[in-house]
């Protein structure tokens, strides 16, 4: 689309007002032509002439489908954060504009999303949410990653702090650099430190040539450092001379060499108490904690778990011999109930484990490690528990077997483990009460 004389423009943005409402034009190239008021206050500023639209509305996001559909020559929808302050999101459709049978650009449409973007699931970096605690950590993370800054997250084992991280470097000018990985509590001092900072020949018996460490491969990139509370003291001191120095003298040598890092770190301990307990260097945790980010555990987000369990089996599906399609809803409300102490990474293990045990297109709750059953028997909305659970020593009565054998569609081996009972000790209370005809084995 040929831009139009100066002269012309106040002329054709008030036609573009009036025909499209909010509403941008762009190129063949996705540049932007004219912007109407109304767009530019839904967008939350200015949209300067000439401005490569996907890089104004997904800024240095790597996953950008507005971009790609107008790259693909296809139209689109799309809720996204506004580019002034992703507080607020706007909703983005595009129509080609063509002559004849060339296209000459694009017509973008803006509305308001409101709280619609706040509804459903997102995916944010391989993170799959609907909790709003999440979501906040996302927006947090991206305004975290505009600043070239030392991140601390703070999250338990399992719940993904190396996704946060990597969200950190994705969303940041630092993307397109390296992003170096290592856990602080993996490998004994005098390893981690040659595997941190490198070391030069000679430094120690099989040194026979001078090897990098992470410090040195993070240039120009982002440097992970997982579980940093488990760094030894001596080499706290070493890394905060790294961070104030900018630069890292390896293991054996003598003089240093200048990195450009940002570091990112993650503890699921609290750096403050161990400062009191003489456990980490307070100078360093100054340092490191400039910005915190706390990642909410999966117990906090039981609304996610059915998400997280769909995003999973899809993913298995493809890699394993078995495909579940649907899971019972017994099997789905265990694994609601459950704690996971071990985060999403538990989640995934107790996935895996129904794969390999079950059968069949259906996830049923026989198929979940024996903990998530075991743990969801006296907390059960539908009453029944173990016999421990119950007064008295005869065991659960009538209505509690019942239930379980309504709610496991008539299987005596899952009521069972529902009930916290051996098949066996099931079929002699059955017997007792008078339930054995009435129900099949």
């Amino acid at each position: 689309m040929r831009k139009p004389a100066a002269h012309s423009v106040d002329l054709f943005t008030s036609a573009l007002a009036a025909t499209a409402g909010a509403a941008l034009v762009l190129d063949v190239d996705l540049r932007v032509m004219a912007a109407t008021e109304a767009a530019e206050a839904l967008l939350g500023g200015p949209v300067p002439p000439g401005v490569s639209a996907p890089s104004f509305l997904c800024g240095p996001r790597p996953k950008r489908p507005v971009a790609e559909a107008m790259a693909a020559g296809k139209s689109f929808e799309a809720v996204i954060p506004r580019p002034s302050d992703g507080l607020r999101f706007v909703k983005v459709r595009s129509s080609p504009l063509a002559s004849g049978k060339k296209r000459v650009g694009w017509l973008l449409t803006v509305e308001d999303a409101g709280s619609a973007a706040s509804e459903g699931p997102v995916l944010f970096h391989g993170m799959w949410t609907q909790d709003p605690k999440m979501r906040e950590l996302f927006r947090l993370v991206e305004r975290a990653a505009a600043e070239d800054v030392t991140v601390l997250v703070r999250g338990e084992t399992g719940a993904g702090k190396e996704l946060v991280a990597q969200a950190v470097h994705a969303c940041s000018s630092r993307s397109k650099g390296p992003f170096r990985a290592i856990n602080c509590a993996a490998l004994p001092g005098n390893l981690l430190e040659s595997e941190l900072f490198g070391h030069a020949k000679g430094a120690f018996t099989g040194a026979v040539r001078d090897v990098p460490g992470h410090v040195q491969l993070a240039h120009r990139g982002t440097l992970f450092l997982d579980e940093i509370a488990e760094l030894p003291l001596d080499l706290q001191a070493k890394l905060l001379r790294v961070l104030e120095t900018r630069s890292v003298v390896p293991v054996g040598a003598r003089d240093p060499v200048p990195v450009d890092i940002r570091l990112v770190s993650a503890t699921h301990r609290a750096l403050r108490r161990e400062v009191e307990l003489g456990r980490f260097r307070a100078d360093l945790m100054y340092r490191i904690r400039v910005i915190p980010l706390f990642l909410p555990p999966l117990r906090e987000r039981p609304a996610d778990i059915p998400l997280l369990v769909a995003k999973i089996t899809e993913e298995m599906n493809r890699r394993s011999k078995r495909a579940i399609v649907t899971v019972a809803e017994a099997a789905m409300a265990a694994l609601v109930r459950y704690p996971f102490p071990g985060n999403v990474r538990e989640l995934r293990n107790a996935l895996s484990y129904a794969y390999v045990v079950g059968d069949g297109q259906r996830l049923e709750l026989s198929h979940l490690p024996p903990e998530v059953v075991s743990a969801n028997v006296v907390d059960s909305p539908w009453g029944v528990g173990n016999s421990a659970a119950f007064p008295g020593a005869d065991g659960p009565d009538a209505g509690r077997i019942t239930a379980a054998l309504e709610r496991t569609g008539g299987s005596r081996e899952q009521a069972a483990r529902l009930l916290g009972l051996s098949r066996v000790t099931l079929w002699r209370r059955m017997r007792e009460l008078g339930l054995v005809a009435t129900r099949r084995r």
